[in-house]
C-alpha cells in the first residue's frame, strides 16, 4: 500500500475518523492499515474534530439534565435551559455552551424568521461553533451598534454576518456606534432614517440572543471604554448593580433596573424592548457569572437561558 501522510485531504481525514469513531477500529489497527504512524493518526483525528468532519457531543445523563432543567422551569419565569457540562477550561466551556445553543437554533430556527444579534464572546462563539447546521433563510439583525475597539470579532455586525454565512441567510448591520458620549448625541442618531429602520426591524425578531455581564473592572465594557475600573466598582459596591443584559442595561440582585452613567447613552434594544420578542435566549458560560445569571433571570426579559451545570446549580442553591 501506498504510504499516506498527514493532509488536508477530507476523504482521507474522514475516512480515518469513521474507522475510529463508526467502526471502533484502535488507532494502532488504523496506522498499519494506511501505512503511517500512530502519532500520525492521533494528529488527523484532533484535525477532524478541528475541521468539523467530526462532531463530539458529551451530555449529562438525561434523567440529571432534565431534572435541573425543570427545577429552573419552576423557579424562574423561561422556557428552557440549556445545560453544558462543566469543564475547567474557560473556552472549553464556552465552546459547550455555545454548541447547545447551535444546536437549539439549527433544530427551531425557520424560513424567514429574523434574529436580533448581541456582542460579545459568548454569542461570538455560536457563529464559530463548528458543526453542519441545515440552511435556513433567515434574517440576522443587529441589536446594537459597533465598536472599532479591540475585539471587532464580537461585534454584533461581525456576529451577524458569520451566523448569516453559517446558516446560509442574511445579515443587515446597524449603521451606528454602540455607544456615544451623551444622551443628546443618542437622541439625534436615533432620528436617522436608516438607524430607527434596523432597530425597526430588530425590534420585531422572532428571537434575540444576547450576552449576560458581570461587574468585572477588566470587562470589554471596560477595554472599549464605555467605564472605568473606577465606575464599575462604585457600580458594584454603591448601586448595588450585578450584571448586565446585552451589555449595557443593569440590574440588581432582585433583576430590578439600575441607572448607570451608561444610562441613555448605547444605541441598542433595550430591556423593555427585548421582553417583546418571544424567544430571548441569553448566553453566559463563565463560572463567575452565577450570580448576573440570577439577576437576569429576575428581569422576566429571559425566555431561555443557557450555561453551565456549574452555575445552574449555584444559581438554584442561591435561589431557594
Amino acid at each position: 500500500m501506498e504510504k499516506k501522510t498527514v493532509s488536508q485531504d477530507s476523504e482521507l481525514l474522514t475516512e480515518i475518523a469513521v474507522a475510529y469513531y463508526q467502526d471502533e477500529i484502535t488507532q494502532e489497527e488504523i496506522a498499519r492499515k494506511f501505512g503511517i504512524s500512530r502519532i500520525k493518526v492521533g494528529r488527523l483525528l484532533k484535525r477532524a474534530k478541528e475541521e468539523g468532519i467530526v462532531e463530539i457531543n458529551v451530555r449529562y445523563h438525561p434523567v440529571f439534565s432534565t431534572r435541573l432543567e425543570q427545577q429552573m422551569i419552576e423557579r424562574f419565569p423561561i422556557t428552557r435551559a440549556l445545560i453544558a457540562l462543566d469543564h475547567a477550561d474557560e473556552d472549553e466551556q464556552r465552546r459547550q455552551v455555545a454548541a447547545l445553543v447551535s444546536n437549539y437554533l439549527a433544530m427551531s430556527m425557520k424560513d424567514d424568521m429574523v434574529l436580533a444579534i448581541g456582542q460579545g464572546r459568548n454569542v461570538a462563539a455560536i457563529a464559530d461553533h463548528i458543526g453542519s447546521v441545515p440552511e435556513r433563510k433567515c434574517k440576522f439583525i443587529c441589536g446594537i451598534g459597533g465598536t472599532h475597539r479591540p475585539g471587532d470579532a464580537i461585534n454584533a455586525d461581525h456576529i451577524s454576518r458569520r451566523l448569516a454565512k453559517k446558516f446560509g441567510g442574511s445579515s443587515e448591520t446597524l449603521y451606528a456606534p454602540a455607544y456615544v458620549e451623551n444622551r443628546a448625541l443618542k437622541q439625534a442618531l436615533m432620528q436617522n432614517g436608516t438607524i430607527k429602520d434596523t432597530l425597526d426591524r430588530a425590534r420585531k425578531a422572532d428571537i434575540a440572543l444576547v450576552g449576560i455581564g458581570d461587574m468585572n473592572e477588566n470587562s470589554y465594557m471596560v477595554k472599549l471604554g464605555w467605564f472605568t475600573p473606577h465606575e464599575i466598582i462604585d457600580a458594584s459596591l454603591n448601586q448595588g448593580v450585578i450584571g448586565d443584559i446585552a451589555g449595557h442595561d443593569f440590574f440588581n440582585a432582585q433583576g430590578q433596573h439600575v441607572d448607570t452613567v451608561m444610562n441613555d447613552r448605547v444605541i441598542g434594544l433595550s430591556i423593555d424592548e427585548l421582553r417583546k420578542i418571544p424567544c430571548v435566549i441569553a448566553i453566559a458560560s463563565e463560572n463567575t457569572k452565577a450570580l448576573s445569571i440570577l439577576g437576569a433571570l429576575r428581569t422576566g426579559a429571559i425566555d431561555i437561558i443557557a450555561t453551565s451545570a456549574l452555575n445552574i446549580r449555584t444559581i438554584l442553591n442561591m435561589s431557594q
